[in-house]
């Protein structure tokens, strides 16, 4: 994974690069935004969690190259992507006021998305729930927490909760907005294709949001999602195969994508070790 993140990066025009052909050729000078943030989160992660001091050498000097590109971003996911990955540096590095600082000017600007874009029938970032919806409350939440900022953490809360109603199917189960046509303001909710990497982003959010609070709603919330992955769900349908260890791709109208690639059995398994970190750490505080 570092290799190919290595290989991504454009010295020429301090972007990663997303897309390679078949021949394995890269098909764009720089990729998405979003893109560009997510690469910023591996990194970050590398830099605050590996015990390879020469690993996380290469990973800082190539966060500290791709950095500045972060600030003239427009996409609010790619702020929110930037963030989690400021923020995992900052584990490590934490006197590094740079980093500090963007982080703190990339979660000012999803403050005032909300603020000029919610009403009281829409308290959301933009006119449309999307993909990876839960990432941008969830980048308030983690810095107003760590910046003592409280206006910041209350308004990621307060957006979660909103989410996480809105996020609600059958039987009180987890219900992901569908990525076969989202959900516009004012338009039809798409119930159809949920996606895992849904699922696992509102486990996150919501297990910060219970670190923030102790609200154990939030822990309630959390469990409810990572559930949607063993079948509690709108077709009652399990997304994890035990018998593959591999996590089918998404949940259609009428079955389960029999695809089970590499985000989707990620996505389980990222959101299974938070799930687990998380009873843990509660369990031996109670213990």
């Amino acid at each position: 994974a570092a290799a190919c993140l290595h290989h991504a990066w454009n010295e020429g025009n301090d972007r990663f690069r997303n897309f390679m052909s078949f021949e394995r050729h890269w098909l764009e000078e720089a990729g998405s935004e979003d893109s560009h943030g997510r690469a910023m989160w591996a990194l970050g992660a590398v830099v605050g969690r590996t015990r390879q001091s020469s690993l996380r050498a290469w990973a800082a000097g190539l966060f500290e190259k791709a950095l500045p590109a972060t600030e003239t971003f427009t996409s609010p996911r790619a702020w929110a992507f930037t963030i989690l990955g400021l923020h995992e540096y900052l584990r490590k590095l934490e006197g590094d006021l740079l980093v500090d600082r963007i982080r703190i000017a990339l979660a000012q600007r999803l403050f005032d998305l909300a603020a000029t874009q919610s009403t009281d029938s829409w308290p959301w970032y933009e006119p449309i729930l999307s993909y990876d919806n839960a990432r941008l409350p969830q980048a308030l939440i983690l810095t107003g927490r760590w910046t003592c900022q409280p206006q910041l953490l209350d308004r990621g809360l307060q957006t979660l909760r909103w989410l996480v109603r809105q996020q609600t199917g059958h039987h009180d189960c987890f219900r992901p907005i569908g990525s076969n046509g989202f959900w516009p303001k004012d338009g039809e909710k798409a119930l159809f294709d949920q996606q895992p990497l849904e699922a696992t982003a509102t486990v996150s959010a919501c297990l910060e949001a219970h670190a923030a609070t102790g609200d154990p709603f939030w822990l309630s919330e959390a469990m409810r999602a990572f559930e949607w992955f063993l079948g509690h769900n709108d077709l009652n349908l399990p997304l994890y195969d035990a018998a593959t260890g591999g996590t089918h791709d998404g949940l259609h109208a009428n079955r389960a994508n029999r695809n089970q690639g590499a985000e989707s059995t990620l996505s389980f398994l990222i959101a299974l070790s938070e799930m687990k970190f998380r009873l843990n750490s509660m369990a031996a505080f109670h213990g």
